[in-house]
């Protein structure tokens, strides 16, 4: 098939895409699968270095599960009130802690540009600090890494959907 889809956009048509409906959109949804049992999360999120990052409870289902199974799916999609305007990403991954102190810095500040209204939640006198954060709201600073990323768009064409890098 080459550089081309068959509708005639390239990789990169597609790529470029994607990556501004993600950049465009605050939450994902994070899916996951134990015992025959599939649950999904919504989350906010920043995306850089190709990687989702998110807060949430330790405690909570989709983190237990998918620490523990090392699987997980998510998507990505803009709002849509026709058919022929659906448009998202839909990608299977894993979910992983983030242990780095300078990874985590990093994205506190990405995330502090995104939603401004996480300011609130750090003390104006210092520097965001991470553990305190994790204290005072019981959350972790969490990665979803996609293995496997499809972009959808119905504008293209009904059910068109492609694997793209992102």
């Amino acid at each position: 098939m080459g550089d081309n889809t068959s509708e005639g956009m390239s990789k990169e048509q597609l790529r470029k895409l994607a990556g501004s409906l993600i950049e465009g959109q605050s939450t994902m949804t994070l899916a996951t699968a134990q015992e025959n049992a599939a649950w999904a999360a919504p989350v906010y999120y920043v995306f850089f270095r190709s990687v989702f990052y998110f807060f949430s409870d330790p405690e909570s289902r989709h983190i237990r599960e998918s620490l523990a199974g090392c699987q997980a799916s998510s998507a990505i999609h803009s709002e849509a009130s026709s058919w022929k305007e659906i448009r998202g990403v839909q990608m299977s991954g894993s979910v992983d802690i983030v242990t780095g102190k300078l990874e985590a810095v990093e994205t506190i500040g990405k995330y502090l540009k995104k939603f401004g209204f996480t300011k609130d939640f750090f003390s104006k006198d210092q520097p965001p600090d991470m553990d305190a954060f994790a204290k005072r709201f019981n959350v972790r600073l969490y990665k979803f890494k996609p293995s496997l990323i499809y972009y959808l768009d119905n504008s293209i064409r009904f059910g068109f959907r492609e694997a793209i890098d992102i």
